[in-house]
């Protein structure tokens, strides 16, 4: 993946597979992606990976990009969804800790911010959410577009 619009293609991709499988309903899709200077950063293929890309986080103002893709009968709505997070200079003893208590193969920038990297973020501009993988306020609003409605009390 080397831009953020990239995402959105993966998430059409994934929901393309669950429509084959499931034609009526609503299908949600997404992927995530960190980017800093140009260069992304997906999910670490070890934790060598991960620690480099800390590293590279560390100190500066990185973006989370969700593509959300919503498919209902022969309706579509996509959004590219952008949050801004600012990361504290990460002492290297903070990384080697961080890495040794969170599972962060499996996460975009190899980091959880609902997790244990929480203390190394000074600023967000956006939707906290978003950094997690999946923007809500977003998809509620595509929701609503697309006629669903909330189930009444």
């Amino acid at each position: 993946m080397a831009r953020p619009e990239d995402l959105l293609a993966i998430a059409q991709q994934k929901a393309d597979r669950v429509r084959t499988a499931r034609p009526t309903g609503i299908v949600i899709a997404a992927d995530t992606g960190v980017f800093r200077a140009g260069k992304s950063y997906g999910k670490p293929r070890d934790l060598g990976e991960a620690r480099e890309i800390l590293r590279a986080l560390s100190g500066g103002w990185h973006s989370v990009f969700t593509g959300l893709v919503l498919h209902h009968d022969r309706e579509f709505r996509e959004e590219l969804v952008e949050t801004r997070v600012q990361f504290k200079n990460l002492a290297d003893h903070e990384v080697e800790r961080y890495l040794a208590q969170e599972n962060v193969l499996d996460k975009a920038g190899a980091y959880a911010i609902q997790g244990r990297a929480a203390p190394f973020v000074t600023r967000i501009e956006g939707d906290f959410f978003n950094v997690m993988g999946l923007p809500l306020a977003t998809l509620y609003a595509l929701l609503l577009d697309l006629g669903w409605k909330p189930p009444a009390p």
